[in-house]
């Protein structure tokens, strides 16, 4: 769900970057899409990866798409470097924020992205869980409609061996061409050739994209950013 809510609210994705996935399995995920022509991985621990490739080789292959370039590096660092409106979409699959992974999390961190995102361009960012982290979700989010200029959602996915069974999605966009993030434009289970092309899915559809974003009533109260989401929605409708 995190390549794939992303890269499914876009049009033909050509340049993605994911930062952090040194298990290779955000790759592998992100590879599916036929019309990605070039995947940066900024890990900062090769060590990790070795480990993952030696264990792991089912999610590891995800380094083995020719359109992979590794870079071990801080991703602070690298994003600085990075050549304004590079990417189509980057995609975030650190570690929780604490320790060095904080600043992964704050308004410098998420401006280097947004500079290194095309006009129109989305983020993906692993956001916590619903029923343990509901201050971190709203800082997050509150922080990110001040750096993003495009449009800011939530998403959440069960993932069994997490804390609590779930985990959320910060989905950020640029200003530039609209991002509809809850009703995608490119629909991956629909390509022709999906089992041929190691493109067949087990748990994402358009379906489960737009079930994302559904929202139980808890949160809502609990982070007023999402509620002030809500409330422009509303109104814009009317």
């Amino acid at each position: 769900m995190i390549a794939h809510l992303p890269l499914c609210s876009i049009s033909s994705p050509k340049r993605v970057l994911v930062v952090g996935g040194c298990d290779g399995g955000v790759l592998w995920e992100v590879s599916r899409h036929p019309s990605v022509e070039h995947i940066d991985i900024c890990e900062i621990d090769k060590m990790v990866i070795d480990v993952s490739e030696k264990f792991f080789p089912q999610l590891a292959v995800g380094f083995q798409d020719p359109r992979v370039h590794l870079h071990v590096a801080d991703a602070t660092e690298f994003l600085r470097l990075v050549p304004e409106g590079k990417y189509d979409a980057v995609i975030v699959d650190s570690s929780d924020p604490v320790g060095h992974a904080q600043e992964l999390v704050e308004k410098p961190f998420f401006e280097t992205i947004a500079r290194a995102l095309r006009p129109g361009g989305v983020l993906c960012n692993m956001t916590e869980s619903m029923w343990l982290h509901t201050h971190l979700i709203q800082d997050m989010i509150s922080v990110c409609r001040q750096t993003f200029k495009g449009s800011v959602n939530y998403a959440w996915a069960s993932v069994p061996t997490y804390p609590s069974g779930g985990i959320g999605f910060l989905l950020c966009s640029t200003a530039g061409p609209p991002v509809d993030f809850k009703n995608p434009v490119n629909s991956i289970e629909k390509l022709e050739g999906a089992l041929k092309h190691k493109r067949e899915l087990k748990f994402y559809n358009s379906e489960m994209h737009s079930a994302a974003f559904a929202l139980p009533p808890f949160l809502r109260r609990e982070v007023s950013a999402l509620r002030e989401s809500s409330t422009r929605a509303r109104q814009i409708g009317e």
